[in-house]
């Protein structure tokens, strides 16, 4: 079934698809009296009818239940090359709600401003694609770049903290002893963490965890990690 998500709520029982939404259904070849899904901004699941060619009829409405029960940011160091891509996409797929790309003092990938506006583009194309594609409830947001000190505050919003660090620290499951709502972890790309910055990670709240004895590629450690997190709080049963 093809899944669509809606740039505003569908008050009636007849909607129409626009824009990339409309381009995506020519490039599906969707044809008239298909099911299509439409989720609304406010995450109501709209089960639609193809009418025409471009025409949605609304046969029945109910929440998305299809979002993880906690919202977690991932704080993700920049890493060469394309693999934030590759990051971005599957971790939406595993259920990240938000991604807020780092700049940290290892980081070798170092784009200046205007590169990044453009990565950042194409990087929220990607989570809107892996969203439709695994049927996501809501498209996560992919946040502007920040600075590690900027990161390191920002974690005050969430009720938990995890600082993946590759020196070790306590296992996750010691950590989530009590499912918080909000979760942030920070993943390193290949260079790692400086010392400093653990510091003032931990100094704001955060708990430093390991992924095990082996050390995974920077493109590895934050679907391990998520995928940890989920299991954890009970979102993959």
């Amino acid at each position: 079934m093809a899944w669509f998500f809606s740039e505003e709520e569908i008050a009636s029982d007849v909607c129409v698809l626009s824009g990339d939404n409309q381009k995506h259904a020519r490039v599906l070849r969707l044809r008239e009296g298909e099911a299509v899904t439409v989720v609304t901004p406010s995450g109501e699941q709209c089960d639609c009818v193809l009418e025409g060619e471009n025409t949605l009829r609304v046969t029945g409405r109910r929440p998305c239940e299809n979002e993880p029960d906690v919202f977690v940011t991932l704080y993700q160091a920049l890493p060469k090359g394309d693999k934030m891509d590759y990051i971005v996409q599957k971790c939406v797929e595993l259920g990240v709600s938000r991604i807020v790309p780092v700049l940290s003092a290892r980081c070798v990938s170092r784009p200046d401003e205007k590169a990044l506006g453009k990565k950042r583009v194409r990087w929220q194309k990607i989570a809107l694609q892996a969203a439709m594609q695994s049927r996501r409830g809501i498209i996560p947001e992919v946040a502007d770049c920040v600075s590690f000190g900027e990161a390191a505050a920002l974690t005050a919003q969430n009720d938990a903290t995890v600082f993946f660090y590759e020196m070790g620290g306590s296992p996750v499951g010691s950590i989530l002893t009590d499912k918080p709502k909000t979760l942030g972890m920070f993943i390193g790309s290949e260079g790692g963490f400086e010392q400093a910055e653990v510091d003032l990670a931990v100094q704001n709240g955060a708990r430093t965890a390991t992924l095990g004895k082996r050390i995974l590629r920077a493109e590895t450690a934050p679907l391990a990690a998520l995928s940890i997190i989920m299991y954890l709080t009970g979102n993959f049963d």
